[in-house]
Order: C-alpha cells, then structure tokens, then sequence
C-alpha cells in the first residue's frame, strides 16, 4: 500500500526520537523508497493548458499572452509556470505520509542569494506563492526534474544528469539526517551564509566557479532599493516618478482615467497603512517615516505573469532616501486542491507564514493585506521589499560541476527548511543512510522532464493554432 497526500502519518504529541523513527520506518515499508521512481501519466490525467487556462482567467487579461509567451520560449521556461500542472500529476503519488511546510514551487531558481535583517547575506529560498503543508517529497521532486531539464538545456549527457539529480537528493537526505540529531533551536537557527558559502566553494568549485559565486555575492549586494531608484524612476516636475516601460512597468496614472486614479491612490495609501498593522511594531514604525510618492504595475517573473503585483515607491529622508515595497496578488495555492484548504482566510497571511516558517530569515517589511478593488472584488496580498540583495543562478552559464555543486546547495536548504516544519527524524529515518531514494528521484526527474517538453509542445502548438494568445517579451 502507498501513501498519498490524504493520508498523513503523525507522531504523538512530543513522541520520543525513538518513537518518530519508527514511524519513519514504518512508512517505509508501507511506500517503498524505489515506488518514487515511477511517474507515468494517469489515464484521465487533465489537459494541462486546460489548467493554464483555468488560472488565466483571473489574471490580468492584457497580460496573460506575455505569459503564455515566456512559457514558449523553452522548456526549463515552462516548467517554471507549470506548478499547477505538476501538483496535479503528484497527487495520488507515493509518499511517506509524513508532511511538512512545502514551498510548492522548488525548482532551481526559487533558490538564491538574500540579504537578512542583520545585512549579512544569505543563500535561502525565494518564492512561496503555493507555499502549503503537503508531502515534503513534492518539493524535492519539482527540485530534481528541475535540474534535469535545466541540465537537458544545457546539453549534459544522461550519466551527468543523473550524478547531478543524486547528488542534490543525496544531500538533502544526509543534511536531513544531521537535523535528525540535532536540538530544535540549533535546527531553528541553522542558516546558510556568506561565510559558509566561500568555505564550501573551494570543495566543490573549480577556480573559474569559485571566481563566479564571488562575483555574483558582490553584485547582490548592488541590488537594492537605491540601484532600484535609480534604474525605475525619473524626475517629473522635479519630483522622482515611477518611469513607465509598458506593457512590464506602468504607472497607476497611465493605466486609469483621472477619477479611478484618484480613487486607487486612496486605495493603495490605506493598503500600506493598513498592511503595516501586520509587522511587528518596530518595523511599523520605521515604515510610518516614508511616505508614498509613486505605484505602478510590474509584471514580474513566468508563473506569476498576469497576477496583479504592484511597486510602491516610498521616500524617507528626503528624496533621495527611497524605498521600493512590492505588492503581490496571493492566490488559492496550487496545492490547495491536492492537499486541503489553507488554515488561513487571507492568502496572503499563508503566504508570509509559509515564508516565516520555511526561511532562516525573512525580509523585514514582509507583511500581508486584503483589498477591495476597484471593480467590487477582494483579493488578497502580500507585502515584500522590491530588491534587498538578490542574487539568482544562471543556469545557462553552469558547467556540471558548476549545477552539481548548486543542487547540493539547494538541496540542503530544502532539508533545513522542511526540519523546522516536518518531523525532521521520522522524515530522516525513512530516507535512510542508503541511496534508493536518490536513484528514484534521479529516474522520476528524467521522466517527468519528457513530460514537462511534451507539455511545452502542447503549448507551442496550441499558440500557432490559434488557441492562445502570446507575446514575446523580454523578462522583468
């Protein structure tokens, strides 16, 4: 018998190590660790441009083709719009029955570099817009299929791929075992930093990596809300002003007519007053000395294309002491249908207590809000600094060597990240010291990724039939 994301297996409150260990054994013989290399289409599986379809229509609909758009362009692009699809085609698969809070979009480049309260900069994971708990297996696989299709792109042969997609599972399986013995608070304040980023690099990079990872840490550093300043605004009439770049950047005043405008103006002041009473009390008051000087619509990322996000442009000081705070539409998970329904009634509070949990460290002006729009409907958002630090990979660049050492790094962060939610011993036991679940996860990667392009093709196709709309724009 396997288990499914319906059947979670719980410990007893404040179980002993040895009692969650056994669960974890347990559920290893009820779902084999090698059951995970299996992946093959259910008979009824849905179409999947039908689920594109489905969330497209409560999107923005000018916006919506330069989504279908960037998900032509290849396939590791498509993937990187296609949770909806892959958290349907998980569900029902096997798993351990143990859960844990998942980010429920994994792939490789929802990892990167960020900076922390503190200014140090950190290596963590990104994005948590279907961020639900569920079975931690579905991240780690939407990890693993996403190296393979980065590595497909990049023309590595089979033998490369598979040691990349082992070696990442394997080392979040053996980082899951150190959080295993580890005390609650040394799990809770493990992190990965600078620090540890430059002293694992010789190890794992060639010089010419090595001269990367230092190069990309000092460009994070670049990126933040003064390089935002100074690259999105202009002067007008002698005051700084979100500079439109349409249709990816455009000023609230462009999009409405006069009367609307006023009325969103009003609208957007009240949200960031009101999305304020959802920081702690010291972050509200360092934001209650800016003051809102510009909002504008941005179209951001490839999944996220057509959700409404919004850039407000705060000034504090004076006109030169800006900061830039990104407003971004929270919508039902993905996962939700799969896995239940979200504990919280505002999406957007999912949304940052997914994030909280799941982070070392979060962003300090990390905060939610509901909205009454404009045209009679709510919806829901969070709140997040526009750029502090960011440094993402460029898989395109990697050697194998390069990609391996990535994953092992994402694979360890997704460890950590799931310790501090799922049981971290029962998920440790049924892993295990030896390596069936890696090679499964390296079979399943490279079998959904044969998935993954014949569902690019469905879309390449569907758009030079006429079926959807697209438009090719550079990404934001």
């Amino acid at each position: 018998m396997t288990q499914n994301a319906t059947t979670a297996m719980r410990a007893a409150p404040h179980a002993t190590p040895k009692e969650r260990a056994a669960l974890g054994k347990e559920a290893r013989r009820r779902s084999p660790r090698s059951g995970h290399a299996a992946y093959k289409p259910s008979p009824d599986r849905p179409d999947p441009l039908t689920i594109l379809e489905a969330q497209s229509a409560a999107r923005v609909p000018e916006l919506v083709p330069i989504r279908y758009g960037r998900m032509m362009e290849s396939p590791f692009r498509f993937y990187r719009g296609a949770a909806a699809i892959m958290a349907s085609d998980l569900a029902g698969s096997p798993t351990s029955g143990v859960t844990a809070q998942l980010c429920g979009d994994a792939h490789l480049l929802n990892f990167r570099l960020l900076a922390s309260p503190e200014r140090q900069l950190m290596f963590d994971i990104n994005d948590f817009d279907e961020t639900l708990p569920g079975p931690w297996e579905w991240d780690v696989k939407r990890l693993s299929a996403s190296l393979v299709i980065a590595a497909r792109a990049n023309d590595f042969d089979d033998a490369v791929r598979a040691r990349i997609v082992t070696s990442a599972v394997r080392s979040y399986r053996e980082a899951m075992i150190r959080f295993a013995g580890m005390g609650n608070l040394d799990v809770w304040y493990a992190k990965i930093d600078q620090a540890l980023l430059e002293s694992l690099a010789p190890g794992r990079l060639h010089k010419r990596g090595q001269k990367r990872l230092a190069q990309a840490m000092a460009k994070a550093r670049t990126r933040d809300s003064l390089k935002a300043f100074g690259k999105l605004t202009t002067m007008v009439d002698g005051r700084p002003r979100i500079a439109p770049d349409p249709p990816l950047l455009m000023p609230a005043g462009d999009l409405l007519p006069d009367i609307e405008r006023s009325a969103l103006e009003r609208q957007f002041r009240s949200l960031v007053e009101r999305y304020g009473r959802t920081l702690p009390s010291d972050r509200r008051t360092l934001l209650e000395d800016y003051r809102l000087a510009d909002v504008a619509r941005k179209v951001v990322g490839v999944g996220s294309v057509g959700t409404r996000c919004w850039i407000f442009l705060l000034l504090g000081r004076d006109d030169q002491d800006p900061l830039f705070l990104q407003a971004k539409e929270a919508d039902t998970s993905v996962l939700a249908e799969h896995v239940g329904a979200s504990q919280y009634r505002n999406q957007g509070e999912r949304v940052v207590s997914g994030q909280r949990l799941m982070q070392a460290t979060s962003d300090i002006f990390l905060g939610w809000e509901r909205v009454d729009g404009i045209d009679g409907k709510q919806r829901d958002f969070y709140v997040r600094q526009l750029r502090d630090w960011k440094g993402i990979a460029v898989p395109e660049e990697m050697l194998p060597e390069g990609m391996e050492a990535f994953g092992q790094l994402c694979g360890v962060t997704l460890a950590r990240a799931h310790a501090r939610s799922g049981d971290r011993i029962a998920i440790a036991a049924y892993l295990g010291k030896g390596d069936p679940f890696d090679r499964a996860l390296a079979t399943f990667a490279e079998s959904y990724a044969d998935q993954n392009e014949h569902d690019h093709q469905a879309l390449v196709d569907a758009v030079h039939a006429g079926r959807l709309p697209a438009e090719e724009l550079p990404a934001a």
